[in-house]
């Protein structure tokens, strides 16, 4: 496999970690996958773990560690663009009584740059930082510009049972950077979330786009 960076330890080191987005695997299964010699998939998983980059699960397979999460709230914060969005996703959560998150997409999967929870006991979590799949969800689909002529796309129970989403695209410079979401338990959204959010949501990734500007 090519080198990506030029820096062969580097490129094989997240080899190990982007074979684990999927799940906990044990050392035969990064093998197989990464494509690595057994001595060094455990070689980098091991100093992986040792950064806690990787961790151990309970049946001893390797995992993605608790450091990225930390790591991955600093890049958070450190991004821009989930700074300026965040007045506008206060607005969103406290107009709709719904979690809210604003997403970014990197290749195949999109990532959790940040997040506010319903005030409701039931409620839809997403951590920021979290990686989930581009292709399930209303902001994915948004993500892989499928927008439709209202301005936003609505998904139930499509990435996870029992959950509902409305998503709209936040544009910079005519460039599609983002996907803002409100999601929450299909008993409140209802059948139709498009309909009960749509508006909310479209609002509010204009008014990121005009925080961003």
């Amino acid at each position: 496999m090519d080198s990506i960076s030029g820096v062969g330890v580097i490129d094989k080191a997240m080899r190990v970690m982007t074979a684990l987005e999927g799940g906990p695997r044990a050392l035969g299964a990064l093998v197989e996958v990464t494509g690595l010699t057994r001595a060094t998939a455990h070689r980098l998983a091991k100093g992986l773990e040792a950064h806690g980059l990787l961790r151990r699960d309970a049946e001893g397979r390797f995992a993605l560690g608790f450091r990225l999460v930390a790591l991955g709230r600093e890049a958070a914060r450190q991004f821009s663009l989930a700074d300026a969005a965040r007045p506008a996703l206060a607005a969103l959560r406290d107009q709709t009584g719904e979690s809210v998150q604003l997403y970014v997409r990197d290749g195949d999967m999109r990532i959790c740059v940040d997040a506010l929870e319903s005030p409701h006991g039931l409620r839809t979590i997403v951590e920021v930082g979290a990686v989930l799949p581009v292709d399930k969800g209303s902001a994915g689909r948004v993500l892989l510009g499928q927008t439709g002529p209202q301005g936003w796309v609505a998904s139930v129970a499509e990435r996870e049972p029992g959950v509902a989403s409305v998503s709209a695209p936040v544009t910079v410079g005519g460039e599609l950077v983002a996907a803002v979401s409100v999601s929450g338990p299909v008993e409140r959204t209802g059948s139709d979330p498009g309909a009960r959010y749509g508006a909310a949501v479209v609002g509010a990734a204009t008014r990121i786009e005009h925080a961003s500007r």
